[in-house]
């Protein structure tokens, strides 16, 4: 069973409907005990950084997803989902993140480079994504497949050897993370079509 997390923030029902076109069992979760009965967790998120923490903290859920994440469930992380993993987010203040991962959630600055006056924000739209470590959520797959995004900020994680994949929006920046167990991307799978559907089915087989 893959749990996932509802915490007021996330585009449920589209993830658990493309969990269930590639064969899965999804259960959308919003209970501690829930969490830690799954076999696999994905948070979603589409929100500011700081509600999503409020929410999360409120519904106490914080310590069952890290330690769900410790424990070596698989996890996966889906645009908010991934910013949420690191110490810091700079949306609307300076907000704590979930911490398991070092580095901070920024906005997209374009003011140092050439023609960054005519991009758009937020980063909307398809775009593509290029392997920097070859991993297994994108097997099957050939780097710089075009996947959709919608987000105003980006992750600059400490570890540079976390970065499964980076995209180019004015500048590169990382499209998505893995760490152990921990998988994790800026853009919508669930949104992506095919390319989308072949990481949920990877997912589901780990």
């Amino acid at each position: 069973m893959i749990a996932i997390v509802d915490y007021g923030m996330g585009n449920l029902r589209s993830v658990a409907k493309a969990i269930e076109l590639i064969g899965g069992r999804a259960k959308i979760v919003d209970t501690a005990e829930e969490i830690l009965s799954a076999q696999k967790l994905i948070l979603p998120g589409v929100g500011a950084f700081g509600d999503a923490m409020e929410n999360l903290r409120r519904l106490g859920l914080i310590e069952p997803i890290k330690l769900a994440i410790a424990e070596g469930r698989p996890f996966l992380g889906i645009c908010l989902g991934l910013q949420l993993l690191f110490g810091v987010g700079h949306e609307d203040g300076r907000h704590a993140g979930l911490d398991v991962l070092g580095g901070a959630v920024v906005r997209f600055d374009f003011s140092s480079v050439a023609g960054g006056e005519g991009l758009a924000i937020p980063h909307m739209g398809w775009n593509t994504i290029h392997w920097q470590r070859d991993c297994p959520l994108f097997r099957g797959l050939e780097s710089g497949v075009y996947v959709y995004f919608v987000h105003s900020y980006h992750v600059v994680p400490e570890q540079a050897d976390i970065e499964a994949t980076s995209t180019r929006y004015g500048y590169a920046f990382t499209s998505s993370i893995w760490s152990g167990n921990m998988f994790a991307t800026q853009f919508h799978p669930e949104k992506s079509q095919s390319v989308g559907l072949k990481m949920m089915a990877n997912f589901v087989g780990l």
